[in-house]
């Protein structure tokens, strides 16, 4: 099994040694070389001279470069100055900081977060929520988003979640007010194709039916062709119709519009149905095409 974890840790290495520029001292580079050397040295020895590092007037990529060492040590009193730095440190390092937090995924440094967050600014809270994406912790993102009563908040903690894939997490905040556009967006990353599908049959709102119609052509998944077909046969709202054949389009489905236009007798709705068919360049529009310039149907 691939270690996505390693990976990660040997782009972001590969990523900060790209960054440096190429007037960079030979010094400068050696000291780079030597702090990343630290990385397979014993804790004890390592952590000192990346506290030397940190506290002096090293050069700021100097520095970063040193936090993720730091975040790599196993010790406590490494986790301690990582925590430190990203509660109080130079800006730059602090956020820094929080982001080697979730790319270590030490749970206690972790849980520390939440209270960097609640006293943050907006960078630092941007930070944090990258550190939970990093680290897979999805209960404290959706901590965040269900704690918060500001939209703009809640909204970016919605779209971590869907980029983590928590569908169980966002269903648990499918009854929140005036967020239903929000969420729908996050169901349709996150793949939730089972929410989708109600909210996408549930005609009560045809605008959040809608977005959810289109949401799940974006989540995709086997059946959702004949999904569609199904919402489009039971509905009588024109704009209900326009969203299921922008659906039907973005998922690719040409079998299931050519079914509605074969079923339908109605010559406006046959028309659309049409249009759709040759956005798609579907291979049967053409027989279609001919066939009703033969005999009008």
């Amino acid at each position: 099994m691939i270690d996505f974890r390693k990976l990660l840790l040997a782009a972001l290495l590969m990523s900060i040694g790209a960054q440096a520029p190429a007037q960079t001292d030979d010094a400068e580079r050696l000291k780079m070389s030597a702090l990343e050397a630290l990385i397979s040295a014993p804790p004890e020895r390592a952590l000192p001279i990346v506290r030397k590092v940190l506290s002096g007037d090293s050069s700021a990529k100097l520095k970063k470069r040193a936090l993720f060492v730091l975040g790599q040590i196993d010790l406590p009193e490494a986790r301690a100055q990582l925590i430190e730095t990203a509660r109080t440190g130079d800006k730059n390092l602090r956020l820094e900081a929080i982001r080697t937090i979730g790319i270590g995924g030490d749970p206690e440094a972790l849980a520390e977060l939440a209270e960097i967050y609640k006293t943050g600014d907006g960078d630092a809270r941007s930070a944090v929520l990258e550190a939970y994406l990093i680290a897979d912790d999805r209960n404290a993102v959706y901590q965040v988003a269900a704690n918060t009563q500001d939209p703009g908040e809640f909204e970016k903690a919605v779209e971590v979640l869907g980029a983590m894939g928590a569908t169980e997490e966002l269903r648990a905040l499918r009854d929140r007010p005036g967020m239903a556009e929000v969420l729908i967006d996050a169901y349709a990353i996150a793949g939730d194709v089972e929410t989708l599908t109600a909210m996408a049959s549930d005609g009560s709102d045809p605008g959040r039916q809608a977005q959810a119609i289109r949401g799940l052509a974006i989540a995709g998944g086997d059946g959702v062709g004949g999904v569609l077909v199904d919402i489009y046969r039971g509905t009588q709202s024109p704009n209900v119709k326009e969203a299921v054949r922008e659906a039907l389009l973005i998922a690719d489905e040409d079998e299931a519009v050519l079914e509605l236009f074969r079923a339908s007798t109605d010559a406006a709705e046959k028309r659309e149905l049409l249009q759709t068919l040759v956005i798609m360049d579907s291979d049967a529009v053409w027989d279609l095409i001919n066939a009703t310039l033969e005999n009008g149907q």
